[in-house]
């Protein structure tokens, strides 16, 4: 047998921007990250692609539908240290009204204007917001 190969966590985010702001959630009582704003993601489950990944999360966790059609990559970023890969994707199009679907895990969600991120964002989601902003597609962390 051969030596088994290294494999990354894969997660989706959700780049959701309306009037130049940008929608952002507070995490709670997760273990993670908790007072700290990020955006709607989650983990890939196995079989499920980035977009569909996305486009359930946000149904969980927004309360709102996004079409696959609808959603495209903003920005792709290899974790390094911690072993994810973190595709950012975003959507102009949705159904639904905003909504906190997770209380238990989200005390906020938020529009932020892009240009003036809360200071408690967390640093890799503030670092790939700001390549989104200035068209950068690939980023290391």
């Amino acid at each position: 047998m051969g030596e088994e190969r290294f494999k990354f966590m894969a997660a989706a985010y959700l780049v959701l921007i309306r009037d130049g702001k940008i929608l952002m959630l507070r995490r709670f009582n997760t273990g993670y990250e908790d007072g700290s704003y990020s955006l709607v993601a989650g983990h890939v489950d196995a079989g499920e692609s980035f977009r569909e990944a996305i486009v359930r999360e946000a149904k969980e966790e927004a309360g709102i539908e996004i079409q696959l059609k609808d959603v495209a990559v903003a920005h792709i970023m290899q974790r390094i240290s911690s072993g994810r890969i973190s595709v950012f994707l975003t959507a102009e199009k949705w159904a639904g009204g905003i909504k906190n679907m997770k209380p238990e895990k989200c005390d906020d969600l938020s529009w932020f204007d892009m240009n003036n991120l809360p200071a408690n964002t967390i640093p890799y989601i503030k670092k790939a917001i700001e390549n989104f902003r200035n068209n950068i597609g690939y980023s290391e962390d």
